[in-house]
């Protein structure tokens, strides 16, 4: 008979996938694929833009669990992604939680990768994968933004590890790659004045397309004098922004979205 401690926890999976084709000047479903604890909702646009809202339906993530998106943009479409709330990831008591996203935008696609921000509790461990290819013509918005706890509810995370990696490919050559490791003592490194500075909330905000050159003043001037920075080379714009807490991160990571957004503002399912 076997004890209570030598059952294996349950585990959450899913998978979601979305591919979208140009149909009457509108971004239209070519294909869409659920699985497990991973669902996507379409709510109604009035314009060329189809907005997609990823859902958990286990309720944040866990040492063990496994989310895995994919988002494929047809020619000419405009493709949206966000999630419907902040993804929670929890302690973990064994193994770690693995989320990867592809996204694919061809000819002339539009894609806004929006997702709201993660917020990792103490002892939590997540692996993270970004892996992108644009066509030549395509244009590209992403943003990830993490909290270390909910500093309003005195929470922080001391102990764990956070594992985030991103490929992205324009034409078939790699322009952006990036890996960030907190591991171990994340409360005594992110401490650290090169490091965060004893910020808990911090962001990166990712732009390729053709106005690389024209949004990098637009975006410095919103971003004022807030933690962080931004730069254009090679055919991207990269933002990066630290705050005392989720509230502050926010006053200025949604100005720098809608920015390269056109003036469109952040999905409503971020509203506070």
């Amino acid at each position: 008979m076997q004890t209570a401690s030598a059952i294996r926890p349950q585990r959450a999976r899913g998978v979601g996938r979305l591919v979208t084709k140009p149909f009457g000047g509108r971004t239209r479903i070519a294909e869409l694929y659920q699985e497990g604890a991973a669902k996507i909702r379409l709510p109604q646009t009035f314009t060329d833009e189809m907005e997609a809202v990823i859902i958990n339906t286990a309720g944040g993530l866990t040492g063990g669990d496994r989310m895995d998106w994919s988002f494929v943009a047809g020619p000419d479409t405009f493709l949206t992604a966000t999630t419907q709330a902040c993804e929670k990831v929890y302690k973990a008591a064994a193994g770690t939680a693995e989320v990867t996203t592809r996204i694919d935008a061809g000819p002339g696609a539009r894609v806004h990768w929006l997702p709201q921000e993660s917020i990792l509790f103490d002892n939590a461990s997540l692996t993270r994968r970004l892996e992108v290819d644009l066509d030549e013509s395509a244009e590209f918005v992403a943003v990830e933004a993490i909290l270390l706890g909910r500093k309003a509810m005195g929470e922080a995370m001391a102990q764990g590890m956070l594992r985030d990696r991103w490929r992205i490919r324009r034409g078939g050559s790699l322009i952006h790659a990036e890996e960030l490791l907190m591991a171990g003592d994340v409360a005594g490194l992110t401490a650290s004045g090169p490091v965060l500075a004893g910020k808990v909330a911090f962001a990166t905000v990712f732009y390729s397309g053709p106005l690389c050159e024209a949004l990098l003043p637009k975006v410095r001037a919103v971003l004022g004098d807030a933690a962080g920075g931004a730069s254009q080379w090679n055919g991207k714009l990269v933002a990066r922004l630290a705050a005392e807490d989720g509230y502050t991160l926010r006053k200025c990571l949604i100005p720098a979205i809608s920015v390269l957004r056109g003036g469109a503002s952040v999905p409503k399912v971020w509203n506070l």
